[in-house]
């Protein structure tokens, strides 16, 4: 159950980073695509730390959840041909894109549940559904790196945004202790949207 876990959570990290390409190359940057980022093979995406270390120590800790990341796929905003508008729409592709597998998930989860008794594939479905639901708020949050962060900034008016920028530029392990204290909002609301799709 643990690796077949590990497989479903590369494999939406996959997916949310090859969004980013994918919107990045249709606002007019190919940067991704020429460097071979935009594949479902995920050795090029492999990030040591978020890929590997983190969720490896998330497991042998016990944490109450298992969270990681891809490599970012490299985009060059000097290429885009609106350069607000089309750094929100790239940042807001990857959360995107983890809602709707969310769905899918959670679609066939309905599916196969209505011709057979709950295993092993339905509980991997269910986890489907719920790790990207955390992978599409995780990224939501507006700290950087995160994608919402990106969002923010796109829409904010250009002095505003560059001040909140600088004052939330943090690490990190940082971000990583913000999570932790907000967790349990977040988890919440994570759960409140996973049994209105699987219910």
């Amino acid at each position: 159950m643990l690796v077949f876990s590990l497989i479903v959570l590369f494999f939406s990290v996959i997916i949310h980073e090859c969004a980013h390409g994918l919107m990045a190359e249709k606002c007019g940057d190919p940067t991704a695509r020429l460097m071979g980022r935009i594949t479902l093979n995920p050795v090029p995406h492999i990030d040591p730390i978020g890929t590997i270390i983190l969720p490896l120590i998330l497991i042998i800790t016990g944490s109450p959840f298992l969270i990681g990341w891809a490599k970012p796929v490299p985009v060059n905003p000097y290429n885009f041909r609106n350069y607000r508008r089309d750094t929100a729409l790239v940042a807001g592709a990857g959360p995107l894109s983890n809602i709707l597998l969310a769905i899918s998930f959670a679609f066939l989860y309905k599916i196969r549940g209505s011709f057979s008794e709950y295993d092993l594939i339905q509980e991997l479905l269910s986890y489907g559904v719920y790790i990207n639901l955390l992978l599409a708020f995780f990224n939501l949050i507006p700290f950087p790196p995160l994608d919402g962060s990106k969002i923010l900034f796109s829409i904010l008016p250009y002095h505003i945004s560059f001040r909140i920028e600088r004052f939330t530029r943090i690490s990190p392990f940082i971000l990583l202790i913000i999570i932790w204290m907000i967790w349990p909002l977040v988890s919440k609301i994570i759960h409140f949207f996973y049994y209105i799709l699987i219910r």
